[in-house]
């Protein structure tokens, strides 16, 4: 058992999440986002997490422009209301001060309000109901067209001049394999909103492969490796 599959129903996760908001950054079931966390606000909050059930909400500011910060600062800024909470699965400090840690998703949450406290960081309270089908590993994996999605990925990394690991893709479940890719792919905050707001793999694949092809379509291309 994973350590995350402990979660299997909302009434394990509480009701009330410290909230890291990342534009550009979501997080997914079963799926894993390193990050850097130097910000001391934020590395306050991994104080009170790693001491508590070292779970945190990810969740997207409402962007107003390519200029918006990637965090803002304060606790007055809009946040999506769509985020995920996951569990700190691997942390490590460095000797500049930094965190280095991996969240590994649990469920998907909607922010119901937020709470008011003396904390440098924001808390607030969230639901689980809307996304309960989140706590089934895999569900909705056969209605996936994998064959299409492969084809379409493949052309997208030929044309962007970048690798991967194609025995690890063919190995990884559909699950796995959205949701990582999801996470990982460099298009920006809103269609990264779009993508953690699918309501099922199927949906999350379709986005996957439209975002694709409209890029290949309009023929911009970068160099790199996909891991």
């Amino acid at each position: 058992m994973g350590i995350v599959d402990r979660y299997r129903r909302p009434s394990d996760l509480p009701p009330r999440l410290p909230v890291f908001p990342l534009r550009g950054a979501i997080l997914l079931p079963r799926s894993s986002l390193p990050l850097s966390v130097f910000e001391p606000r934020y590395l306050a909050m991994l104080d009170d997490v790693l001491a508590g059930p070292r779970l945190i909400g990810i969740v997207q500011p409402q962007t107003t422009g390519e200029s918006s910060p990637e965090s803002p600062a304060g606790k007055s800024a809009a946040l999506k209301r769509i985020g995920c909470v996951g569990r700190v699965t691997a942390y490590q400090e460095v000797d500049d001060g930094r965190l280095l840690i991996t969240v590994t998703g649990v469920a998907r949450f909607e922010a119901v309000d937020e709470a008011t406290t003396a904390k440098p960081y924001r808390i607030m309270s969230v639901s689980y109901d809307r996304f309960a089908s989140d706590f089934a590993a895999g569900l909705g994996e056969e209605r996936v067209d994998r064959d299409r999605l492969l084809t379409v990925l493949r052309s997208y990394l030929d044309a962007n001049r970048l690798s991967a690991d194609w025995t690890a893709i063919q190995r990884a479940s559909n699950e796995v394999l959205i949701n990582a890719l999801s996470v990982m792919s460099p298009y920006g905050p809103e269609e990264k909103q779009a993508l953690l707001e699918a309501p099922d793999l199927k949906t999350r694949a379709e986005v996957l492969v439209t975002l694709a092809e409209m890029e290949l379509a309009s023929g911009s291309g970068s160099g790199g490796t996909l891991q």
